[in-house]
């Protein structure tokens, strides 16, 4: 095969060789840290691949050679532009999760010292279980090296550098397509907004991502409330015909609002004390899933009342359906959907649950089938929980894996 003039970044990959197995270790592979693994049947050897060759590497030979070979994608280098709360989040997630790999974060506001004390200490969260070192150019984090910068315009990040050409954009300033594209020219190659965008296409993990095909260089991940909605929608829509439906989100409060009474010229019951008040608040959650299930575009609207809790959101979902069914009906097709195509995503539970059981759950929404109601056959009020920061961070990393997967298979 003759390769092409230009190719993307060389792709690593891991394999794995049984001990015993008879495949020669080429020039070309060397032992993963020039070591074995301490596994106790397998040694692993890594080497890299320019994409157009890791899809005709020989498989045939491998496996002619030995059975236990195993050869996968390593984790995706990824930058983080902003460390605030989601992006301090995103990273903690992303030390549980295999297929990412956080190498640079910016931030023109927080210095280096001060970033590692942020992501070791987390009143909501607790502390940060693992090894944090404070470098001259960046954190050493459970023995990984992360570059930080301190760039306010995105165009000036480097980070090829880093070889970070995935960033989650998440200061909530650049939300936008136009925006969010200035990371490409550090060397970025995608970008992930991590919060709803006017234009930039939105993609909700278990909903819509099979529907990204690598043409855009920006993407959104929505909105946590529509993270929630979307997958619940789905399940019913796709199982009932939702007709119309109002959605409630019960909103824990966010760091845009108010310690104290303050001006808010915008928004003047979002500028009360936000923890002694029950505010009632707008959202486009709920208009958000038309965009990313369209048959159900201009049936759906919503909106929020934040209240005086740090973290863990409900979602309040009453619908009028088309296929009647009893509530029991209805609660088996979620947890059917919650064990089989969604899992990971949506989970179903039975237990008397309160917010702070689900701080820190991973799942996009926690179906509550002790909370719904219905008033008859085709009316039905369903109600699923989800934390708002930790749960939506893993699905930004989730959605980040996807797309690279994809991308490199093109």
């Amino acid at each position: 095969m003759t390769p092409p003039t230009i190719c993307p970044p060389p792709l690593r990959f891991f394999l794995f060789l049984h001990k015993q197995s008879s495949l020669p270790r080429q020039s070309h592979l060397k032992n993963h840290q020039n070591n074995h693994t301490t596994a106790t049947d397998t040694s692993e050897a890594v080497f890299n691949l320019p994409s157009y060759l890791a899809q005709e590497t020989s498989r045939k030979t491998f496996l002619q050679t030995s059975s236990n070979i195993v050869l996968r994608m390593a984790p995706t280098k990824v930058g983080i532009n902003g460390f605030g709360r989601i992006g301090r989040i995103v990273f903690r997630n992303a030390i549980e999760h295999d297929d990412i790999d956080i190498v640079a974060v910016n931030d023109p506001f927080i210095e280096t010292e001060y970033a590692a004390y942020m992501l070791k200490y987390d009143s909501t969260h607790g502390q940060f279980k693992g090894d944090i070192k404070v470098l001259a150019d960046g954190l050493e984090v459970n023995g990984k090296k992360v570059k930080f910068y301190t760039e306010r315009d995105p165009a000036n990040i480097p980070w090829a550098e880093s070889e970070a050409y995935y960033v989650v954009e998440s200061t909530g300033v650049f939300t936008t397509t136009e925006k969010a594209k200035a990371h490409l020219k550090g060397g970025a190659k995608k970008v992930v907004i991590s919060a709803p965008s006017a234009d930039a296409p939105m993609y909700v993990m278990g909903v819509n991502n099979e529907t990204y095909t690598g043409d855009v260089d920006v993407i959104s991940n929505a909105s946590c409330t529509t993270n929630c909605l979307a997958p619940l929608a789905k399940v019913i829509n796709d199982e009932f015909t939702i007709i119309e439906g109002l959605m409630t989100t019960i909103h824990s409060y966010t760091a845009t609002q108010k310690t104290v009474d303050g001006p808010s010229a915008k928004d003047w019951r979002g500028g009360r004390t936000a923890a002694q008040n029950i505010i009632p608040s707008s959202t486009g959650a709920a208009k958000a899933v038309g965009k990313v299930i369209p048959v159900l575009n201009g049936k759906l609207t919503g909106m929020s009342m934040r209240v005086p809790t740090a973290n863990v959101s409900v979602v309040d979902l009453t619908v009028r359906i088309e296929k009647g069914a009893s509530y029991d009906e209805i609660k088996a097709v979620i947890k059917k959907a919650a064990d089989g195509p969604l899992k990971g995503i949506l989970a179903y539970t039975e237990d008397d649950v309160v917010s702070t059981d689900m701080n820190g759950d991973n799942h996009s929404s926690i179906f509550d089938a002790k909370a719904g109601i219905s008033l008859n056959a085709n009316f039905v009020k369903l109600v699923s929980w989800y934390d708002n920061e930790w749960g939506y961070s893993r699905r930004v990393l989730d959605l980040l894996h996807y797309i690279s997967k994809v991308d490199n298979k093109q």
